[in-house]
């Protein structure tokens, strides 16, 4: 049993400390319901126009202008440089917990999202020109609204993009109309390009470029762009994603489109590639796609008709996580309006799942403890023959009927739970800015009772007593002390050593996933008390 909890224990202490990197970067959310599809009328993807065209009116606009679009969910601010978003801010979240400005998607260091422009730059200065737009302002009513941008090329070209809002949905369509008044024909594909800045790549859940191709969901590290940029086949949106927004392109029809990634001084650009087929002189053709900046709510993305609820995605945990989140919004929604408390009602169901295995698991430890006495007498009898004192102690095993493996059980199969909450609990757009009580008033930030005016070392800011991860760390002190003595010393102060290195790991940690390992602590205290003291 020595052997087993001291490999137990390197294997824990090996995952925590690899896990740091990737642990630590540097009000209820409301519930809104999504349309599936925009209202009519919006053009199918490549109609092509009935009569040749004529009469191309030019475009004279000499400065740059913004339209503030306003609706329930978000306020936008348009460019009609290029015909593109400048700042794109979510009414239901603010961009701080005690701050009062909306949560603005569009990165500082990024000039515009939603651009428009044509791959092979067959028509020249698409991406930067001064398009006339028909408003100056926007109020999006019950009935929708429109905005609407134009532009001429040198050469004679058309640039028609329309923007159609609702009020209940974070899904905008975006119509592109090309009418080719030039005198060449056009081959070219339609670049949708969505810039953003990245984190340090230290955040255990993914931040970055990713599409859904093929079938298939790629999520593409910063550092990996260079290797490959282009992802051909049906690619069914390409999106932006950090901890807990993304901002994306759906397109409608998804047939021979691409998706193209970029890295410039930090400054990453996804683009989604849609080929315009031949548009020949004297005719049109229309593109449509969705465009969308919302908040990684799995249950607002999966009423969406397409794909893009596959962006919430943990992992090798994801089987496990999508479950727990979806009980745990299910125990707030329908028995408590609190997210502290669901986690708690959340860690008792998998602590009842699991009893069964942890009773085996303490009825075993408490076996081992009456046989620490003569254990003892082995190792001082055999000390210095390690082969046989192994196989004396395995024939104590085995006359009395004790599997040491069972006492560590539970441990190995909680780890993947505990991963899995992890990954859900950070990554969770539910828990952000959600308070439990008193000073823990961000389920998604380390719990502090108190702001120190100096840094700590291992802390990250701010600073101050983190008075869960304390109590967690007694917890695990606790349950080492009533668990059966080791007979080797150094093994006994490596074991003793655990809840302070995990504590030292956890004092960074969300306050969700601390206040889940301390009830689930604190259970399993309780029930190693009530089956010791029932076969004592």
């Amino acid at each position: 049993m020595d052997q087993v909890r001291l490999f137990a224990a390197i294997i824990l202490s090996i995952i925590v400390f690899v896990g740091w990197n990737f642990f630590f970067p540097p009000q209820k959310p409301v519930e809104v319901p999504a349309q599936a599809q925009l209202e009519q009328p919006l053009a199918p993807s490549e109609q092509m126009a009935a009569a040749p065209i004529s009469g191309i009116k030019p475009v004279a606009v000499m400065a740059e202008n913004i339209t503030v679009v306003e609706s329930p969910l978000y306020r936008i601010e348009f460019t009609n440089r290029g015909a593109a978003v400048k700042r794109f801010e979510l009414k239901k979240y603010k961009e701080t917990l005690n701050g009062d400005a909306y949560k603005n998607v569009v990165s500082e260091a990024v000039d515009r999202i939603f651009t428009l422009s044509f791959q092979k730059n067959s028509v020249v200065g698409m991406e930067n020109a001064l398009f006339e737009v028909d408003r100056e302002s926007v109020m999006v009513g019950n009935n929708g609204a429109r905005l609407n941008y134009r532009w001429v090329s040198d050469s004679g070209v058309e640039v028609i993009r329309s923007f159609h809002f609702t009020t209940d949905s974070y899904v905008i369509g975006s119509q592109v109309t090309i009418r080719n008044g030039g005198t060449v024909a056009l081959d070219d594909a339609l670049a949708f390009g969505i810039d953003a800045t990245v984190a340090d790549g230290r955040a255990y859940g993914f931040e970055g470029p990713s599409g859904f191709v093929s079938g298939s969901l790629e999520n593409v590290k910063v550092k990996n762009i260079e290797d490959k940029n282009l992802y051909t086949g049906d690619v069914e949106w390409v999106a932006q994603q950090s901890r807990y927004f993304l901002t994306a392109v759906i397109p409608v029809e998804a047939t021979g489109s691409s998706m193209f990634l970029a890295d410039t001084n930090g400054v990453i650009t996804a683009a989604m590639n849609l080929p315009t087929g031949m548009i020949q002189p004297g005719t049109e053709k229309s593109y449509t796609v969705n465009i969308m900046a919302a908040p990684k709510s799995y249950r607002m993305l999966k009423t969406l008709d397409s794909s893009i609820h596959k962006a919430v995605n943990f992992g090798w945990f994801d089987l496990i996580a999508k479950p727990c989140l979806g009980l745990m919004n299910f125990i707030h929604d329908h028995l408590v309006a609190n997210y502290g408390i669901a986690i708690i009602l959340l860690t008792i169901l998998i602590k009842l799942v699991f009893w069964p295995l942890g009773n085996k698991s303490y009825t075993s430890m408490h076996e081992m403890k009456k046989l620490q006495p003569i254990m003892a007498k082995i190792r001082e009898k055999y000390g210095d023959d390690k082969q046989r004192m192994n196989q004396e102690v395995m024939g104590l095993y085995k006359t009395y009927k004790v599997n040491p493996m069972s006492g560590c059980l539970p441990m190995v199969v909680q780890m993947p739970i505990f991963f899995a909450l992890y990954r859900m609990l950070y990554s969770a757009v539910e828990l952000r800015h959600a308070p439990f009580f008193g000073w823990i008033t961000d389920l998604s930030a380390p719990d502090r009772l108190f702001h120190f005016a100096f840094s700590i070392p291992m802390m990250t800011a701010p600073t101050g007593l983190p008075v869960l991860t304390l109590l967690m760390g007694a917890t695990m002190f606790l349950q080492q002390k009533m668990s059966p003595a080791t007979g080797d010393p150094t093994q006994a102060k490596m074991m003793m050593m655990m809840p302070l290195v995990m504590t030292v790991i956890f004092v960074n940690f969300s306050s969700g996933l601390v206040l889940y390992w301390l009830v689930n602590n604190v259970l399993s205290i309780s029930q190693q008390y009530y089956i010791t003291k029932k076969l004592s």
